[in-house]
């Protein structure tokens, strides 16, 4: 007689708890995929089982994701995924958008490092006008003052030098 082996030592299948630990996702994130039907896991009871195929989606949706693509638009792309052709008609259609979703991404980074550059000139301008007019207020003020007040503290200390008899 064959026994089947657990779940857990089998490669073709996985629990929740084996893929949110491998992808760090959360067993919440899993369900609103399957409800999305994104992932079919099998139920044993009230156990979800998902299969090496769900694991692929998963990897393929979270990838979607991070570079910005929507949900609905991550289903599209799955679901033309077909073994027979080797995934040609999924990845006919799918390049376009990767191409189109990496100008788009390119442009945000664009406008990023251009804010990036107004807010440095802004806080460099700032920061100069405040040391000039009131370095009270700039940052890191009470750091200075507290650097200042112990070498003034120490100076009280020593004798004043003397004034050179030569000018």
């Amino acid at each position: 007689m064959v026994r089947a082996m657990p779940v857990e030592d089998r490669r073709d299948t996985f629990t929740i708890r084996q893929l949110c630990r491998e992808f760090g996702v959360t067993a919440r994130a899993l369900r609103f995929y399957e409800d999305k039907g994104l992932l079919a896991p099998d139920r044993r009871g009230q156990s979800r089982i998902f299969s090496s195929r769900d694991r692929a989606r998963l990897k393929l949706i979270l990838r979607g994701k991070r570079v910005g693509f929507s949900l609905s638009e991550i289903r599209e792309m799955l679901d033309l995924y077909d073994r027979k052709d080797g995934g040609a008609v999924q990845m006919a259609v799918s390049l376009p958008r990767y191409r189109a979703q990496l100008e788009t991404l390119k442009r945000q980074r664009a406008d990023l490092d251009a804010a990036i550059e107004t807010l440095v000139d802004g806080c460099e301008w700032m920061e100069r006008r405040l040391a000039e007019f009131r370095p009270d207020l700039l940052p890191q003020a009470s750091d200075y003052e507290s650097v200042l007040r112990a070498r003034l503290d120490h100076d009280h200390d020593e004798p004043l030098p003397r004034a050179s008899s030569r000018i």
